[in-house]
């Protein structure tokens, strides 16, 4: 009920095609090969768009079939900066792949990072890394890759949120902290790298209970922390959630995750799920460091909209691809 659950169990299934781009490899007179959307105005929004992402391959698909109508309804996703979720095989190469992809561009990357051990509570994005210490192999990795490049990290979503609501068992709190404290002071060695660990959303009652776990998970040394990661409540209830929270701990800046959020919160089924491809949703506020608020850092869209939150209602595995909930989301767009 609380938990974003953030459905990418299978992250970056891609990555060898993505290395590829990155790399430069392409044919020649391909037309099928030349990227289908362009970067957002630097001044709006400092973010890189991947030109090769499961948006982008999709409207290429759709042109090819002639379907340019739903070509145009998924570029609405595609033509945005989205996450980049870190995998658990290649963290060096991914973080220095994307990394290198936005340096080109004069962007800033996106990456998220998922993989905590015990993650999301066995539920559909359970996993994560075998131990502490593979986490710790891990999250330097990931630092290595991306050196001195400018990125801004979205650090374990859910991770403090399942801490605080009992999800996570108690015998692995004190590991959970120290990892995820661990991970903000490596991440902040690297000089252009900005770090914000996960708090939750507003669906959380009590604000008041999560800024104790977030200091011990070493919200001092980061630039500050996300809100709404993956779930559907609005902007304005998430900026308040999240200045509420920012008051308990420093004056600490938020981004939000407005990727699906237009319509709101799904509160038509049970309750529990809810927040898995929940029918009739929208995507919300474009991508944009314009907020007009000084304690909000920028509106991302950090769950990829499209990608599937887990095999519920009918979709396919947590983090795959899923064109038909794309397009409703699209087409809910107002």
């Amino acid at each position: 009920m609380y938990g974003s659950c953030t459905g990418h169990a299978r992250l970056c299934v891609a990555a060898a095609g993505a290395v590829l781009l990155l790399a430069g490899c392409s044919s020649d007179g391909d037309e099928d090969k030349k990227p289908v959307v362009s970067q957002q105005p630097k001044e709006k929004d400092p973010y890189w768009v991947n030109p090769d992402g499961k948006a982008a391959k999709q409207v290429a698909s759709y042109r090819r079939d002639g379907d340019d109508k739903n070509a145009e309804l998924i570029t609405k996703i595609a033509g945005q900066p989205v996450g980049e979720w870190i995998g658990p095989d290649n963290p060096e190469s991914e973080a220095k792949g994307f990394t290198e992809a936005a340096a080109k561009t004069d962007r800033d990357a996106l990456l998220v990072l998922y993989n905590i051990p015990h993650r999301d509570c066995g539920q559909f994005s359970k996993g994560g890394a075998a131990d502490g210490d593979a986490y710790r192999a891990w999250v330097d990795k990931v630092a290595r890759g991306i050196g001195d490049r400018r990125a801004t990290v979205i650090l374990e979503p859910d991770a403090v949120l399942h801490l605080v609501d009992s999800c996570t068992p108690q015998e692995f709190h004190e590991e959970r902290f120290d990892l995820l404290k661990g991970a903000v002071e490596r991440l902040k060695r690297q000089p252009n790298t900005k770090v914000y660990l996960d708090a939750g959303n507003a669906g959380w009652s009590q604000p008041d209970a999560l800024f104790e776990p977030l200091q011990r998970a070493g919200i001092d040394k980061a630039d500050g922390f996300s809100v709404n990661v993956s779930n559907f409540f609005p902007t304005a209830l998430s900026k308040d959630f999240g200045k509420k929270l920012s008051a308990k701990v420093g004056g600490k800046h938020f981004v939000i995750d407005t990727s699906r959020n237009g319509n709101g919160p799904y509160t038509g089924g049970d309750p529990k799920e809810n927040w898995c491809n929940p029918p009739g949703r929208a995507l919300g506020e474009e991508p944009s460091a314009r907020t007009g608020d000084p304690l909000v850092d920028a509106y991302l869209w950090v769950k990829r909209p499209g990608e599937s939150d887990g095999d519920c209602k009918g979709g396919p595995k947590a983090g795959e691809w899923w064109p038909e909930y794309a397009l409703g989301l699209a087409r809910n767009t107002k």
